[in-house]
């Protein structure tokens, strides 16, 4: 009996398991390729994973740096309208509002003068109330403004227009109604204009101060203008004539005296010019 030894048979066998493995393609290295396949493709896709993970933080880091600079972006604009709102609301000060309460008494002030033809004491009682208020109103709105630091543009500019409109008004009243000689209000608003506009002439080179003199011609003026307005006689009626004559030759002295300063600063600020071109070119 011939027989194929168990070894033998086994690896017969074997070979045939073998060779019907590698037939199918389910050899154990075939297995280990797969195996290492799926290895690489895990590791691709882990790569890929992995730069899709990268670039999702990328992405998610410019979309974080995007939205902080958008969120700056708001927070700039919205500090730029809080500082506008700021400076808007600045103009609704205490000072402004002074200012803004003489502009509004101008006409007040007006009406009241020429009211029942401008002879009536009652009425210039009145007018004189809303002239002095302005004249009140305009040493205090100066003071709030420089001790509190409530000093703006507004202010700068509506400031002295409202000083020359409520004396402007009162003294064209007084001369249009007979009590006060035009030539005296033609020398007060002259000076007056003419010094407001050697300002803005010499400003390229400097501002002029108001004096002490300056000063004293503007209460001798509010003074004067007050006392022409109340319906005086007597004594008082001739005192008032001297505080006028007072307050025009104040008026002329003080506006020679501004014209002088105007002459040696602009000078002044030639040379510098001067000097400083020189000092450039050499």
């Amino acid at each position: 009996m011939t027989g194929v030894p168990a070894a033998a048979a086994g690896g017969a066998s074997g070979a045939r398991r073998a060779g019907a493995g590698a037939a199918s393609g389910k050899v154990p290295g075939s297995a280990v390729g797969r195996t290492a396949a799926r290895s690489a493709e895990g590791g691709t896709s882990g790569a890929g994973h992995g730069a899709g993970g990268s670039g999702a933080v990328v992405g998610e880091g410019s979309d974080s740096a995007g939205l902080d600079a958008q969120g700056e972006e708001k927070g700039a604009r919205g500090g730029k309208l809080t500082a506008a709102a700021v400076n808007q609301a600045s103009v609704w000060n205490v000072a402004n509002l002074l200012t803004m309460l003489r502009l509004v008494l101008v006409p007040a002030f007006v009406a009241l003068m020429l009211a029942d033809g401008g002879y009536d004491p009652a009425w210039r009682a009145l007018a004189w109330a809303a002239f002095a208020i302005a004249m009140i109103t305009d040493i205090f709105d100066g003071h709030l403004a420089r001790t509190y630091n409530l000093v703006t543009d507004f202010g700068k500019i509506a400031d002295p227009i409202a000083d020359k409109a409520i004396m402007g008004a009162a003294l064209i009243c007084l001369s249009a109604l007979g009590d006060l000689p035009w030539w005296v209000t033609g020398i007060i608003l002259g000076r007056e204009l003419g010094i407001t506009l050697l300002r803005f002439v010499v400003i390229r080179y400097g501002v002029i101060p108001a004096s002490r003199g300056g000063k004293l011609k503007t209460l001798t003026q509010g003074v004067a203008v007050g006392m022409y307005v109340l319906a005086l006689t007597g004594w008082l009626a001739t005192l008032r004539w001297w505080v006028m004559a007072a307050a025009v030759v104040l008026t002329v002295v003080t506006g020679l005296d501004y014209v002088k300063q105007a002459i040696v600063m602009r000078r002044q600020g030639i040379a510098e010019r001067k000097a400083a071109l020189e000092e450039k070119e050499a």
